[in-house]
């Protein structure tokens, strides 16, 4: 049972040390990772998921519960239990939503008939309507993406997730986050969106490949959000209609 994460720091890419003492995240979390492109974003999130232990480009060490994590964690595809979702989700297998689903849905142990749990709430986060039978190579990047997060959300049940800028993926990120932390797990959210980076309770700045502050929200951060969730809902329903064809009027 996980519960929390801990990452020690490192060095950036100078070689200066990183001038935090530890960063802990609890279930339940969602803590933004944040920096221009290049500042390392990335390869901080990379480190949670090979469990890095001072064996990176980076020298983090990242702890399990406080203590070093078994080898088995690191390297025993079954005992991992940290899913990624990366930029890039294209399918090489040649099968059908439904077989893939069921397959790992048995690979997990899980109930086969989550399969059509998980199409549903896939079908919750794009506008463009995924079937059973679709094969997952002619899937849009927001379809892969949107059923990959159903995926983890139901049948993967990772207790820790890595998102790599879900807003490019053209699907409905609020829904997805919060699919994804009502399931009570660690969610770290590399984002270059304003908006994302305020629905976190904190985030992590990086630059020149090192952690170089730390966030709390603030209630005033908390506030402007609320407003920008209205302003984003907007431009999706504009973005929707002119997807479908439709004249925009004032």
């Amino acid at each position: 049972m996980i519960k929390s994460i801990t990452i020690m720091p490192g060095k950036n890419k100078d070689g200066n040390p990183e001038y935090f003492s530890q960063i802990d995240i609890y279930p339940g979390e969602i803590v933004g990772v944040v920096g221009p492109t290049g500042s390392g974003k990335s390869a901080f999130i990379e480190d949670i998921e090979q469990l890095a232990q001072a064996d990176t480009a980076t020298h983090r060490r990242v702890l399990i519960n406080g203590s070093v994590p078994d080898i088995s964690m690191r390297f025993d595809p079954k005992k991992k239990m940290i899913a990624q979702l990366s930029q890039n989700m294209n399918f090489l297998a040649d099968m059908t939503v439904r077989d893939f689903l069921m397959l790992h849905a048995k690979c997990r142990g899980k109930n086969p008939d989550m399969v059509e749990q998980v199409i549903n709430h896939a079908n919750t986060l794009t506008g463009e309507p995924i079937t059973e039978n679709m094969n997952l190579t002619v899937l849009s990047g927001g379809q892969s993406r949107s059923l990959m997060v159903a995926d983890v959300a139901f049948i993967s049940d990772s207790p820790i997730v890595l998102i790599d800028e879900i807003e490019n993926a053209g699907i409905k990120k609020h829904q997805a986050m919060k699919l994804l932390s009502g399931k009570g797990k660690i969610i770290l959210v590399v984002t270059h969106d304003p908006l994302l980076a305020l629905l976190t309770g904190r985030r992590i700045v990086m630059k020149n490949g090192g952690v170089e502050k730390i966030f709390n929200t603030t209630t005033h951060e908390t506030d402007l959000c609320v407003e920008l969730n209205r302003m984003d809902r907007e431009l999706f329903r504009i973005r929707e209609r002119v997807r479908l064809g439709e004249e925009i009027f004032a």
